[in-house]
């Protein structure tokens, strides 16, 4: 592991997401709570919250780190879902991986629980959206297009 303790403890906070493609048939069923495992979306809301909790006993030499907040919410279209989570902490480095674990982690959940509908799910557009704090500053992914 990297010593940080010589680093000044500031606010962390990190954004992330992960795209689930389902199908339209998928979503419905979403949307009407009629997925027999229960309810997708707080499922996966809270495997995501619990997965960045647990973050450092997954990611090998990865700090564990005081979390202040995990929040993951979901926008659905007509063929996914849009997984974005958002980790918050005080201390001497990152949340980043916390962020992206959950969006991971939320993902997964959401693919788990809808794959007896179809066997071409898709998991992707994994990817850090922002995070502020610490001395590299703030760092905003800039829109592809």
């Amino acid at each position: 592991m990297i010593d940080v303790g010589e680093k000044k403890d500031t606010r962390r906070i990190a954004k992330a997401q992960a795209y689930v493609k389902l199908n339209a048939e998928i979503i419905r069923l979403i949307c009407a709570n009629k997925i027999p495992k229960g309810n997708v979306l707080e499922a996966a809301r809270f495997a995501g919250i619990l997965a960045a909790k647990n973050t450092a006993g997954l990611i090998p030499l990865c700090h564990n780190l005081p979390l202040n907040f995990v929040g993951v919410e979901f926008e659905l279209d007509n063929i996914g879902v849009l997984v974005k989570t958002e980790a918050r902490c005080t201390g001497k480095t990152g949340v980043e991986m916390e962020a992206l674990v959950a969006a991971s982690v939320a993902a997964l959940t959401i693919y788990d629980m809808c794959k007896m509908f179809a066997q071409n799910l898709e998991i992707g557009k994994v990817f850090l959206l922002e995070k502020a704090g610490g001395k590299s500053g703030v760092y905003i992914r800039k829109a592809k297009g």
